[in-house]
């Protein structure tokens, strides 16, 4: 039987999505994520497209040098599109972009709201 629950543990979380734990002898490399905002507007577009039936998966990959977001239409091994956050383009030509299934850039910008637009051209730009 278990008393009520000690003051020190109540704030305690099973998952710790902050940094990881540092391993003494090794160091960890950092990665690379979409944040809350980037994740609102794709996810946006993402379930307007979904409730148009036109979509239906998605998967993320957090990798060192890029995140990855990918679309599939159906249940199959290539994504439809991918939208890819590369933080080393952006002084160059942006840090966002969105790749077909045959690997060309559909779209490139610093702006992600912009380059969603090829994905979904009737979207609105809110600021």
């Amino acid at each position: 039987m278990q008393g009520p629950p000690d003051k020190s543990r109540r704030n305690l979380a099973l998952v710790h999505v902050g940094e990881p734990q540092a391993h003494p002898g090794r160091s960890v490399a950092p990665v690379i994520a979409f944040d809350r905002r980037e994740l609102m507007q794709i996810l946006s577009v993402y379930g307007r497209k979904v409730a148009a039936g036109e979509w239906r998966d998605y998967a993320m990959d957090f990798l060192k040098d890029r995140a990855l977001f990918s679309i599939y239409a159906r249940v199959s091994e290539r994504p439809l599109f991918v939208v890819e956050k590369d933080p080393r383009l952006r002084q160059r030509q942006g840090q966002y972009m969105v790749v077909n299934q045959q690997g060309r850039i559909l779209r490139r910008g610093h702006d992600l709201a912009q380059v969603l637009r090829v994905l979904d051209p009737d979207l609105m730009v809110v600021g």
